[in-house]
């Protein structure tokens, strides 16, 4: 149900509780209207997040809004939405603060969320921060398993901007295993994604990393 479905819903059930006596229609009201206002925070979260990719300046508004769409997805039950907004707070303390010690488990729990609510697309934005995570640790092996496994689902989403955006993630790995031909394969196989959908940001991250392979 979209925002304007439950807005009107919710006036539906104003008139239920004022003209009908309807014990229970102000609460179920509530649930709609929470479930707008986590849409809505989580919308201007993920905008004030790429605000800071673009200008590198943080917005003070970006952390309270993801916590407050993690607080209302989970007073809904919504294991899903819960997973997203979780995400999302991880997102922040890793990108924003880059503080990997706090973003990790609020990662790993967005990633078991997303699992066991089927949604493949924020299981693998979850397993790629993981895979960072691992990464910028020295933990190679852990890495380059947890982008395998996002490049995986995100495949299987047709995310092709998103497939790319993480081969750009292995290529680095792998030259930091000293897998250069590899690094050259994924890259190439990077670039031609990225043009297939026009990530412009993607393409410009395989030719940054393709001037490792250069000795």
């Amino acid at each position: 149900m979209g925002a304007e479905s439950r807005i009107e819903r919710a006036r539906e059930l104003y008139e239920d509780a004022v003209f009908r006596d309807d014990a229970g229609a102000l609460a179920e009201a509530d649930r709609e209207l929470d479930a707008v206002e986590a849409d809505l925070a989580l919308a201007r979260g993920r905008i004030a997040h790429a605000r800071y990719l673009r200008d590198r300046e943080e917005d003070p508004d970006e952390l309270p809004l993801f916590r407050r769409a993690a607080e209302l997805r989970r007073s809904l039950g919504d294991a899903r939405g819960e997973a997203e907004a979780v995400f999302w707070l991880g997102t922040y303390h890793q990108v924003v603060r880059g503080d990997h010690d706090a973003a990790v488990p609020l990662l790993e729990r967005s990633y078991e969320l997303a699992v066991a609510a089927g949604d493949g697309l924020t299981a693998s934005y979850a397993a790629r921060h993981l895979g960072i995570a691992a990464h910028v640790a020295g933990r190679l092996g852990v890495a380059r398993e947890r982008l395998e496994e996002s490049t995986r689902l995100r495949r299987e989403a047709g995310f092709l901007a998103g497939v790319a955006a993480n081969l750009v993630g292995l290529v680095h790995v792998a030259v930091d295993e000293g897998r250069l031909g590899d690094a050259a394969a994924l890259a190439g196989e990077a670039a031609a994604l990225a043009e297939e959908s026009g990530a412009r940001a993607v393409l410009r991250q395989v030719e940054e990393a393709r001037a490792r392979l250069s000795p």
